[in-house]
């Protein structure tokens, strides 16, 4: 499996993985974990805790283009070595990403994701 492969795989744990992390902080907030009705007090959640949702709803928001462009590179021939090194650089702006939010670095935020973005742009360009 190609290093640009692994990055998708990655990818689709990085939602399940704030997703962790988002009931931790419902958990902080709460006292409690409601499984019966997650989504209606993660509605409720403030601060860091309202940012991890915010974060793990990004990620799952990332994936599909990411994917496709990974797809979509690979079936182009485009070549692994360039393929790889854009898939690491969305795996690591993807990364820091929810740390940035949770943090409240809005600026570094939008910059991870820009990052991220444009490797998948960048994906599909080199495919062409």
């Amino acid at each position: 499996m190609t290093i640009a492969f692994w990055c998708v795989f990655v990818a689709c744990l990085l939602p399940v993985l704030t997703a962790w992390l988002s009931s931790w902080y419902r958990y902080q907030q709460f006292g409690s974990i409601d499984n019966k009705h997650p989504r209606t007090q993660s509605a409720a959640m403030e601060g860091a805790g309202a940012r991890a949702v915010a974060a793990q709803q990004n990620a799952w928001e990332a994936l599909p283009v990411f994917v496709a462009a990974v797809v979509v590179a690979y079936l182009a021939g485009l070549d692994q070595t360039k393929a790889d090194i854009a898939g690491v650089i969305f795996i690591v702006a993807r990364l820091l990403y929810p740390v940035f939010y949770i943090c409240n670095l809005d600026i570094l935020r939008s910059l991870s994701f820009i990052v991220g973005f444009f490797s998948c742009v960048s994906l599909f360009v080199m495919a062409a």
